[in-house]
């Protein structure tokens, strides 16, 4: 996939600061637990050619990909019920920066070695505050999950970035030392906020690094 947003839709003037014009493309492989078609066009915008992989593809065909970095996509339900995902995360820490948004969020919390846990309440709708704990920067985001990593299983080595204010769940989880981000929801929705288009940006500077 290397189509991205539309021209009159972009509403990220940063883009060109930080993918200069004839930069080489990323090579993101994205894993699709159910993937929406704007966070393909949000990663294309951001200067990556996406190979998307079906939901149980071996973490070892990934590699042989050559990836630049991972995506573990949305998607329904609880991790739990996906242990394949899981494994394939295992194995794929630490070998390339990876992005994981809502499902790909709690199946790298799985793979980090927190459980996931059923929200009384499931966060819907597109105006749930979120905090960015590293800077205090406050995000109003788009939420359509019913599952949530538990922080206080996580290793040492993994940061609780980002905090759902309206209930102090775990909404978004860094290991420096895996390369390795997730965000508990949508940065791409479209309509709805766009504070959270950030995530893109330092995914894509986490390859930048890397190269």
């Amino acid at each position: 996939w290397d189509e991205g947003t539309d021209g009159e839709w972009e509403f990220n003037p940063g883009l060109k600061e930080l993918v200069p014009p004839g930069t080489k493309p990323f090579h993101v492989v994205a894993y699709d637990f159910g993937i929406k078609t704007n966070i393909l066009r949000r990663l294309a915008s951001f200067n990556c050619k996406v190979t998307v992989v079906p939901c149980d593809y071996p973490a070892e065909k990934v590699l042989e990909l050559n990836p630049e970095g991972i995506f573990f996509s949305n998607g329904p339900g609880d991790p739990s019920a996906a242990p394949y995902a899981v494994e394939n995360a295992k194995k794929l820490l630490g070998k390339a920066p990876i992005f994981g948004i809502c499902m790909g969020h709690q199946v790298l919390g799985q793979a980090f070695g927190s459980p996931t846990f059923k929200l009384k309440f499931g966060h819907h709708g597109g105006n749930h505050p979120i905090k960015h704990k590293p800077t205090g920067r406050i995000e109003i985001s788009s939420q359509n999950h019913n599952y949530a990593v538990d922080p206080a299983q996580l290793p040492p080595e993994v940061e609780v970035t980002h905090v759902n204010l309206n209930d102090g769940t775990c909404a978004g989880m860094r290991n420096a030392t895996m390369k390795a981000i997730s965000i508990q929801y949508h940065p791409e929705a479209s309509p709805g906020p766009h504070d959270a288009d950030v995530c893109f940006e330092e995914f894509v500077e986490m390859m930048l690094k890397a190269r």
